[in-house]
């Protein structure tokens, strides 16, 4: 999956990621990708299915892979941080 169709989920509110995912799904995209790590997961659990439920009722969550990133730290070291990826298509 490119880039294009992906979502990188922050610190913004909520709504603002379902307007991402959403305008992406508009705009002609039959799959759309959604991660993030750490304490944003949750939010991106709570985009998928304000997505689904709200705004493309036909839309479907195809597949949820779970995993650890190793992500560098300011000292050299590095950190475990948890993350996941929601991909979410939708039937033309």
């Amino acid at each position: 999956m490119s880039a294009d169709n992906t979502v990188f989920i922050g610190k913004k509110p909520t709504m603002n990621y379902v307007l991402a995912v959403v305008t992406l799904f508009k705009n002609g995209n039959d799959k759309v990708n959604i991660k993030a790590r750490g304490k944003a997961i949750s939010r991106a659990v709570d985009v998928a299915l304000i997505t689904q439920r709200r705004f493309v009722t036909d839309a479907t969550i195809e597949d949820i892979k779970i995993m650890t990133e190793e992500v560098p730290t300011g000292d050299e070291d590095l950190t475990k941080v948890s993350s996941i990826e929601i991909i979410m298509g939708r039937q033309e």
